[in-house]
């Protein structure tokens, strides 16, 4: 048996691996405010913090009570010709709702509104129970394995860039102004950016997997 094969014949706990380049490693849990960054690709592995899981927990809140009001609260109101307009960014996203576009206004609505709500709603769901020190939630795991897996359909920032380069081209055309939902979003797109850059999931997932004992 050769070294490699001696060093992955071990407890599969005491390893980790890369989620970029899958590269293995002996697992070396690092203190607070230290790092564990894989030596190929400098991807962080483990990055525990204290207090993240409140910190986290907090900044989730405020993202689901954004999206909410950022939906109904009037985006952007647009006036040419001595007529103005207001708009939401559910009207905005739900504006093609008869004939084949519909389900290209649903695939917007969803992934610019109930994505990111529902990633932050399954985030409370798991973290909740294991900052309080209770028992993980039932199907904790799931929901935070659901919860990853979505992060690449949550395009919050991509509508806030789109909105940006629409922006430009509108303002030759009308007065345009913003209105609080615009600068909810905005508040929205860092908190999501801050939070998903701040949790640690290994120690997310180490805490579901090997949860206290009572």
């Amino acid at each position: 048996m050769t070294d490699a094969d001696d060093f992955l014949s071990g407890p599969l706990e005491k390893l980790i691996v890369c989620p970029v380049c899958d590269a293995a490693y002996q697992l070396q849990r690092p203190k607070h405010g230290e790092q564990a960054v894989c030596s190929r690709c400098h991807t962080v592995l483990i990055q525990p913090r204290r207090k993240a899981g409140m910190q986290i927990i907090a900044v989730s809140i405020a993202v689901v009570i954004l999206i909410v009001f950022a939906s109904v609260f009037p985006f952007l109101r647009i006036s040419a010709a001595g007529r103005s307009n207001a708009v939401s960014i559910l009207d905005a996203a739900l504006s093609f709702t008869h004939g084949p576009m519909m389900v290209l206004a649903l695939l917007t609505a969803g992934f610019i509104i109930f994505v990111p709500l529902t990633r932050m709603l399954l985030t409370l769901y798991v973290l909740v129970p294991v900052v309080l020190d209770k028992p993980p939630a039932r199907y904790a795991i799931r929901a935070f394995r659901l919860s990853e897996a979505m992060r690449p359909w949550s395009m919050a920032e991509i509508f806030a860039l789109g909105c940006a380069v629409a922006l430009v081209k509108v303002a030759d055309l009308a007065t345009v102004s913003f209105g609080p939902a615009f600068w909810m979003f905005g508040v929205l797109v860092v908190l999501v950016i801050a939070q998903d850059g701040y949790m640690c999931k290994w120690s997310v997932w180490n805490s579901l997997e090997h949860p206290k004992r009572r």
